[in-house]
């Protein structure tokens, strides 16, 4: 069996991403097969999908572990994502083989990742409208009360939001999280955030799980693709995480989303020369709209350093003399 060294570094360097931002595994990886590799794109969901299988309960028991998972959400999306994530596979596959099924593959492909980079940028925003002077000031008004302590669980939503996840994943390896998540956060806007990636973490196993089985089973599973992924996922996953505290998330998540657009342009076939204009497009009108929502919601337009603020200090501090950033409680 032949073990592509390239394909294992390729997987290390999205991991690195994903171990940074907590998403865009199945969004980065199956296109980088698809494109850089010319691995079939549905040899790339099969194989992406069981190494996923093997990856994704780590960060999952974590969370379990801390308490922060709604269990009863969980429930719920299981119920819908499941089956509907090994139908993904049999539907698939029902399409047809040889190159139609592939042209499907990437149509579909082609719209997850679009859906993605949305959602992409909705947590950004909805993440940065969290901490602007306009909430801050919402939160402090009497009229707003204190915030509910549980989530009011709305069980056939959950389970249809589920059902939705779980076709696109078996179909195209993307979304178990960055499609799942922004239906969580139009559905459940009073969860709280480390409770919204813990929930989507923990209900992805199963589905992912699920979708693996039918790939074995039915899809184009590749055992060589699925160990290279492995091999070079697992030594990036741990390192980007342990760099996750001193990297600057906001940008990644914005390259990141950047990245997922070209990718959904290349599946749709679109040429270099409207890919390019497409994307030069994306990067100075979103770069305008975004200077505008931050505007709007009470920060600067871009969010550059500070000039009146003072200098950090560069000289070590004697033992005996008293550190003046630190606050005595």
């Amino acid at each position: 069996m032949h073990f592509d060294y390239q394909m294992a570094m390729g997987s290390f360097l999205v991991a690195i991403v994903v171990g940074l931002t907590g998403m865009g595994g199945g969004a980065l990886m199956t296109p980088m097969l698809t494109v850089f590799f010319g691995v079939p794109p549905l040899t790339a969901v099969s194989s992406d999908l069981v190494a996923a299988a093997v990856m994704k309960p780590v960060g999952s028991l974590v969370h379990l572990r801390r308490g922060t998972v709604n269990l009863r959400l969980v429930a719920w999306l299981c119920a819908g994502s499941v089956p509907t994530a090994f139908c993904g596979v049999l539907l698939a596959r029902a399409l047809g083989h040889g190159s139609r099924v592939q042209d499907v593959i990437e149509i579909a492909l082609g719209v997850a990742l679009l859906i993605a980079a949305s959602g992409l940028v909705i947590r950004s925003y909805l993440t940065m409208a969290a901490g602007g002077p306009r909430r801050a000031a919402r939160a402090s008004s009497p009229d707003d009360g204190a915030p509910s302590a549980a989530v009011s669980v709305r069980p056939i939503p959950t389970m249809l939001v589920g059902a939705v996840g779980g076709l696109v994943v078996g179909m195209t390896s993307v979304g178990s999280g960055s499609l799942i998540v922004v239906a969580l956060l139009a559905l459940y806007p009073k969860l709280t955030a480390n409770r919204l990636v813990g929930t989507d973490l923990l209900q992805a196993v199963p589905l992912v799980w699920s979708a693996a089985l039918g790939h074995i089973l039915f899809g184009d599973f590749k055992l060589s693709v699925t160990l290279a992924l492995l091999a070079g996922s697992i030594p990036g996953v741990i390192l980007g995480s342990l760099a996750s505290s001193r990297a600057p998330g906001g940008l990644i998540r914005w390259a990141l989303a950047f990245v997922l657009l070209a990718s959904a342009l290349k599946m749709f076939n679109v040429g270099t020369t409207p890919m390019a204009w497409a994307l030069v497009a994306a990067a100075v009108g979103g770069t305008a709209a975004w200077s505008l929502l931050r505007a709007w919601n009470g920060l600067r337009a871009l969010p550059l350093p500070r000039h009146d603020a003072p200098p950090l200090r560069t000289v070590p501090i004697r033992r005996s003399e008293k550190d003046p950033s630190v606050v005595p409680h």
